[in-house]
């Protein structure tokens, strides 16, 4: 009898373990909206996936496609506890696309999820992925608050003061062995050749990082926002001038440009 007793009391025991544990990843699948708007956290996935609309989507009548528009506006909502969808119009600045997703969540099979579920949608069954790259956040590598606390100062204390920014670029780089056989020193010497030029375009440029080595074929992606095109492109030429940039094999390529708009905005205009 008191055999059976301590076995109902071990099974009762791992029940509520695995009932806990789900719990506790429930919660951490849940996203705080402010911080994953900032990317203020290490540990954020990313993906970025862009895709064209094949022309027969245009053969269905037009309350069928803003039933389409309708449908991932839902998806998204959703979705919305444990990932944040951003969306990008690309027609008219890209060949090769049409719209741009931007996926972030703490948990990679949440915006897995999203995007199998999307691809079920109207809009989804009529869109051919062109492009998709995925990476993480974390802290910067080389200019950290024990190596170069005084640039990290200052990366920290400029901050983008312009109005809302209207275009989004996505790039892709990739550094060659060379660089990755180097020592630290050399690593940092070189990062702080390639940040000091960059502060004075942070007011008006944002910047985020996403880490993708070993996670996809590339080791960072960065990602900007800014209203003006002129210093985007003035800081742009500011990284190809440094010597950090000789140790590029891949800058861009693809170069993604993108209206920031709402998601269902994105689609309404691509339904007309």
């Amino acid at each position: 009898m008191r055999l059976f007793s301590t076995a109902r009391l071990v099974a009762g025991l791992f029940v509520a373990s695995v009932v806990l544990t789900g719990a506790m990843a429930d919660d951490k699948m849940k996203i705080d909206p402010d911080k994953i708007v900032a990317l203020s956290e290490a540990g954020v996935f990313g993906q970025f996936n862009t895709y064209k609309i094949d022309p027969d989507y245009y053969k269905l009548t037009m309350a069928e496609r803003d039933k389409a528009v309708n449908e991932v506006e839902a998806l998204v909502k959703k979705h919305s506890d444990s990932i944040r969808v951003d969306a990008y119009l690309t027609r008219g600045f890209e060949s090769e696309s049409d719209f741009l997703f931007r996926i972030n969540g703490y948990d990679p099979s949440a915006v897995q999820e999203f995007l199998i579920a999307f691809k079920a949608t109207t809009i989804g069954r009529y869109s051919n992925i062109t492009f998709a790259i995925n990476g993480i956040t974390k802290g910067l590598n080389h200019i950290t608050k024990e190596k170069a606390p005084a640039l990290l100062d200052g990366l920290k204390s400029t901050k983008y003061s312009e109005k809302p920014p209207r275009y989004a670029f996505v790039l892709p780089i990739t550094k060659n062995a060379a660089w990755w056989n180097m020592t630290e020193n050399e690593k940092l010497a070189l990062m702080k050749d390639h940040t000091i030029p960059t502060l004075p375009y942070l007011v008006n440029i944002n910047r985020k990082l996403y880490h993708s080595t070993g996670i996809d074929d590339a080791d960072w992606i960065t990602y900007f926002e800014t209203n003006d095109l002129k210093a985007f492109n003035d800081l742009n030429i500011k990284l190809f001038s440094v010597s950090e940039n000789l140790y590029n094999v891949r800058y861009g390529k693809p170069t993604i440009m993108g209206s920031i708009m709402p998601v269902a905005d994105v689609f309404k205009a691509l339904s007309k």
